[in-house]
């Protein structure tokens, strides 16, 4: 059965956006990955699994290793998507600045 998972419910674990922050400079081993948790590896495999599934990973096999590395594509998806709701607040904090502002000069 192929699982689609949800990729922002991936992203809403703090280990997985953890494991995107470290594969974003290089690519990485699952062995790497794992070095720099203290959980037991399985559960760093099963983290790179759904991030794999929704596509925010990739895997590249060199020899008998498996690299992971981001998916820019879908990571600028996700960006693309973010962006209206992070201009908006921008928008709302800079008029609640000026209001702010203006009642302090009062």
């Amino acid at each position: 059965m192929n699982l689609r998972r949800d990729v922002f419910q991936a992203i809403a674990d703090p280990t997985r956006r953890a494991i995107i922050l470290l594969v974003a400079s290089q690519s990485m081993t699952a062995g790497a990955i794992a070095s720099n948790f203290d959980t037991a590896r399985p559960t760093v495999s099963k983290h790179l699994q759904i991030l794999t599934e929704c596509e925010l990973l990739k895997q590249e096999q060199n020899g008998r290793e498996i690299y992971y590395h981001i998916n820019a594509t879908k990571m600028k998806e996700v960006a693309d998507f973010i962006e209206p709701f992070r201009n908006m607040w921008d928008d709302r904090f800079n008029k609640l600045e000026t209001i702010m502002k203006k009642f302090k000069r009062k």
